[in-house]
């Protein structure tokens, strides 16, 4: 398993076309959410990518304070259907924890989480600090970690 982390302009094609179908795969299509997922802020975000061998399997976006909220931020966090079972998610989202830590020095980040992800979050240190909202038609809370 290797973790890659890259800001848009270092990511090749390939990297690009990988977290692009893997987002299209498990957001739109297994979660049958028609949404506009290419929304303008991938140039602003800091990609993390977990590889495993030449396939990317788990996949994040990161974010500095005042981009999408005034804290620093962690959004279309997926895992690959055929992977879940591995606990690449924790995985995923300590990396991007990290990530936010080394690169932004901040410890606030703010989340828009699924709602039936919240314990997953919980585990991370994430406190809910919302009532649920739709966000595309699906029930989400924020979260923060202070």
């Amino acid at each position: 398993m290797k973790i890659e982390i890259k800001r848009f302009k270092e990511l090749s094609l390939l990297d690009l076309y990988k977290y692009l179908s893997l987002r299209n795969q498990v957001f739109i299509v297994e979660q049958n959410c028609v949404y506009q997922d290419i929304d303008g802020y991938d140039e602003e975000a800091m990609h993390v990518m977990l590889y495993e061998n030449d396939d990317l399997v788990a996949y994040a976006r990161i974010f500095d304070k005042g981009i999408k909220y005034e804290t620093a931020s962690i959004g279309r966090v997926v895992v690959s259907p055929e992977k879940r079972n591995l606990n690449l998610g924790n995985v995923l989202v300590n990396a991007a924890i990290q990530a936010i830590h080394e690169n932004f020095e901040t410890e606030e980040i703010t989340i828009s989480a699924q709602e039936h992800l919240q314990k997953f979050y919980a585990a991370h240190g994430f406190v809910t600090t919302s009532e649920m909202y739709l966000e595309d038609d699906i029930p989400h809370v924020q979260m923060e970690i202070k």
